[in-house]
């Protein structure tokens, strides 16, 4: 997938709000939390960086392509510089991985107000 095709997937789904902000770097959120970033090519963070659940963090951020997200690891995130390693599928799976697990850490409250 392209930057711009992940924009407009990320763009699609539920409850998500996007901000232009760090230079550039287009940040999807959630309820006001962060789920994924897209970064103008040669940025410093990765061009694509996602939020993991916490039990995949490890083998993927040592998997071919990946590496964890420079200011974000430790929150369980991972950077792919180059996104075309990933079919669109994959990509999909990941972001729509990344936007529930940040979904389902919102308070319930937030939750049924976003309607998640």
């Amino acid at each position: 997938m392209t930057p711009r095709q992940i924009d407009k997937f990320c763009s699609s789904l539920p409850a998500a709000t996007r901000i232009v902000q760090w230079g550039g770097v287009a940040v999807f959120k959630v309820g006001g939390k962060m789920f994924c970033l897209i970064a103008p090519n040669d940025h410093s963070i990765g061009r694509v960086c996602f939020k993991c659940p916490p039990e995949h963090y490890e083998a993927l951020s040592r998997s071919d392509g990946f590496r964890p997200a420079p200011y974000l690891a430790r929150a369980k995130w991972v950077a792919v510089d180059d996104p075309s390693i990933l079919t669109a599928s994959e990509m999909k799976a990941y972001v729509k991985r990344a936007h529930a697990v940040i979904a389902a850490a919102l308070p319930k409250k937030k939750q049924a107000a976003l309607g998640l």
